[in-house]
């Protein structure tokens, strides 16, 4: 991969981790779901997965298209 391909790839990333980290400063993103009760918390990061799978998978399909 040619240096200035790689340069945008790694200022897509850069951008999308910085929108991210706005939401994390809340603890957790829209749609993941708490359940507390008196002695325990469970937490599904569901939207917070689905996310990450969706970032993942297009870093993936973009250094593959540009190898």
């Amino acid at each position: 991969m040619s240096l200035p391909k790689m340069m945008m790839v790694a200022g897509a990333a850069l951008l999308i981790a910085g929108f991210l980290l706005q939401f994390i400063k809340a603890g957790r993103l829209p749609g993941d779901i708490v359940i507390k009760r008196e002695n325990f918390t469970v937490y599904f990061p569901i939207v917070t997965s689905i996310l990450l799978s969706l970032i993942l998978t297009g870093i993936f399909f973009l250094i593959g298209r540009f190898r």
